[in-house]
């Protein structure tokens, strides 16, 4: 296991790793980064980014990859595990002036061998769809800045739609585009659709439909990620302030929220089922909540700095059929919002249909999951992974001791699993290495605050922003209840396994079938071949 600090062996980056699936494997011919190998310095620069498409082009080899670094975007084959990277033979290169590209989504679906269409937000606030593949295909939102003048934190297509794409900003704003429309020429006006607590959906006033259909506002600060859930219909959103929200996005309702244990929460990701939601943060920590019950129902720690990336390996979560799962909200609350275009309501239409199929219904689950911290140190495949299937019809076993808290006595995991009800304890039965936090709560946030702002470059606008969050949420109120669990009342998740794989900080995480990819500050692009997927490949 990796620890802060100087040292030999803390200095030593790990090309492998073992789990109980078997040996991952670096593969030094499948690192993409910048072709000229000049050094780069990430000092000041966005986030690495990394997003794949598949083009279904029928050769085998249809999929394609961008990453940014700086103010560098590249489009390239991905050989993956079976060829060697050709970095002299991008796709596409582009190289921007006075802006940076932050973040950046494919459309899967209409993605094909002679077009594909990319977005990619900037840090100046504007949004570009481009199609590396006729390259001279290029529309421009936000243009003038009119709409926002914040940089881009997250950008994705809705699910589903040809044309619809949903935009995140560090002003803590969301909006709703259409690509078929134009932005105007002058500051948008709006019209208040639905407010809730910390949040207002408006819609724009116009004569004529333009884009935003929509602004979200969230919260304090900003929005730092968003992620669909797997059937599309919810929308978890993460933002400065600390908090989760998850949002129905047809009807624009809340469904629940929960507390980071302090500082902002940074990313978030959807379990292949959709039944948890796991994020992570500025408290080091990663959090496990649950859709169904709202409700925090195990935390990760062993983490030495701030969590960066968050994901769900699907290739190793594992799905059997039992009754289907039910979700709050209403399905015909989308008519209400026939602004959206008639895309959208189609879109809808379609997939309301897909998810009311009972074709893969969950049982017996197992998860694993992932994460990358600010430091570059990175339990890979199996950082609070878990590997505990149990049946939906059994009684949940009991909460095991801790295997590295030699602290955490048996007798009081018994008496804290009283305090908890059955939802919770249903639960936390789908994660292994559970226990109940014994220490004190002033020793854990010692502990926390030591290590708080590990490998974080942090701008003066984002300290701003921490400022006003700081004197509007007062963590007294949340800490202790079910929106932010005390530690010594929520089962901790032990990390199977802990790695160092950079030198830099840890941007990307994405688990492919036969390799995990992952990227660091300094722009290099890593393939892990996953065990028994290595093959040989022609140079």
């Amino acid at each position: 296991m990796a620890t802060e600090g100087g040292g030999k062996e803390m200095n030593e980056i790990k090309t492998q790793f073992t789990t109980r699936e078997g040996l991952y494997k670096l593969l030094p011919h499948s690192e993409y980064s910048r072709p000229n190998r000049v050094p780069f310095n990430s000092q000041g620069s966005n986030p690495v980014r990394v997003s794949f498409v598949n083009l279904n082009d029928q050769s085998g080899n249809g999929d394609r990859l961008c990453f940014n670094v700086g103010r560098e975007l590249y489009f390239y084959i991905y050989k993956g595990v079976r060829k060697a990277a050709d970095l002299s033979k991008p796709i596409d290169k582009r190289i921007y002036k006075g802006t940076q590209p932050t973040c950046h989504d494919f459309n899967h679906l209409t993605a094909t061998a002679e077009s594909v269409s990319l977005l990619v937000g900037f840090s100046a606030g504007q949004v570009q769809l481009i199609d590396p593949i006729k390259k001279e295909t290029s529309k421009l939102f936000n243009e003038e800045r009119l709409i926002d003048k914040s940089r881009v934190t997250c950008v994705k297509w809705v699910p589903g739609s040809e044309s619809l794409f949903l935009v995140a900003h560090s002003s803590g704003s969301m909006y709703l585009y259409n690509v078929e429309h134009t932005c105007g020429t002058t500051a948008p006006h709006y019209q208040l659709l639905k407010q809730g607590e910390s949040f207002a959906v408006h819609t724009c006033k116009s004569k004529s439909t333009r884009n935003p259909l929509l602004k979200w506002t969230v919260g304090e600060g900003a929005l730092n990620e968003f992620a669909f859930s797997p059937d599309g219909k919810f929308l978890a959103c993460v933002s400065q302030d600390g908090f989760l929200r998850v949002f129905n996005f047809d009807s624009v309702e809340l469904h629940g929220t929960m507390k980071s244990y302090f500082g902002g929460l940074l990313c978030v990701c959807w379990s292949p089922d959709g039944k948890y939601i796991v994020t992570g943060g500025e408290d080091d920590l990663v959090t496990v909540w649950s859709f169904v019950d709202c409700r925090v129902i195990a935390r990760g720690h062993g983490h030495k700095s701030w969590v960066s990336v968050v994901a769900f390996d699907p290739y190793t979560t594992s799905v059997e059929e039992s009754d289907p799962m039910e979700f709050s909200g209403s399905d015909e609350d989308f008519q209400d919002l026939l602004h959206f275009g008639r895309d959208r309501a189609n879109s809808t239409q379609s997939r309301l249909s897909k998810r009311n199929s009972t074709d893969s219904r969950p049982v017996s689950v197992t998860y694993r999951t992932h994460t990358n911290v600010m430091n570059a140190t990175s339990p890979p495949a199996g950082s609070n992974g878990n590997s505990v299937t149990t049946p939906g019809n059994s009684v949940p076993p009991p909460l095991p001791r801790s295997n590295s808290l030699p602290h955490s006595a048996v007798s009081n995991a018994g008496s804290k699993s009283s305090v908890m009800d059955g939802a919770i304890a249903s639960g936390v039965s789908k994660f292994a290495t559970l226990s109940l936090h014994d220490r004190k709560e002033r020793h854990h946030e010692k502990d926390h605050k030591r290590n708080h702002s590990m490998g974080h470059i942090s701008s003066k606008s984002s300290d701003k922003l921490n400022l006003v969050t700081k004197t509007k949420t007062d963590p007294a109120k949340t800490l202790g209840t079910p929106l932010c669990p005390r530690m010594e009342d929520v089962p901790l998740l032990e990390p199977l396994i802990c790695k160092k794989i950079a030198h830099e900080r840890l941007t990307v995480l994405i688990f492919l079938e036969d390799c995990i990819v992952t990227a660091c500050q300094e722009g290099f692009i890593c393939t892990w071949g996953r065990p028994g997927k290595v093959v040989s490949f022609n140079p």
